[in-house]
């Protein structure tokens, strides 16, 4: 079996801080806070269960079981603007942790993935037959 190598240099330990400190800084948030109060009544479990996430589309790492899809689409109180202050104060948290090389290829990753989450979370209630909006 082939491992492939992570996408950037980063350890298991960096990326569990980058998740640690952000949903730190989510939880003060005065827009992101309620949102994520809405639903997440264990934060430890929480938090780890993004690490592996994390873990997972960076260092390919297994252990990751959800569908970021769904939860976002079914959350019922996430709407698309959201992605961006979510993105921001993402960026800022990887600006102050990690070196310049990391915070940018994790920074690229979240943004496109962001950008999937999004659109998914704007088809909510979309009639059928309408043409997704993919900008």
């Amino acid at each position: 079996m082939t491992t492939l190598p992570p996408r950037f240099e980063i350890t298991p330990e960096a990326i569990d801080g980058v998740v640690t400190e952000f949903y730190a800084r989510v939880r003060a948030h005065h827009l992101l806070g309620p949102i994520f109060a809405a639903h997440v009544t264990d934060w430890p479990a929480h938090e780890a269960k993004i690490a592996r996430f994390w873990k997972g589309a960076i260092l390919f790492q297994t252990g990751y079981d959800g569908s970021p899809m769904m939860a976002h689409r079914l959350a019922g109180n996430v709407e698309a603007a959201h992605f961006a202050v979510w993105l921001g104060l993402f960026d800022d948290t990887l600006r102050r942790r990690l070196d310049p090389l990391a915070a940018s290829g994790w920074s690229a990753l979240a943004h496109r993935i962001g950008q999937g989450l999004r659109m998914g979370v704007e088809d909510v209630g979309r009639p059928k037959g309408l043409v997704p909006q993919l900008r």
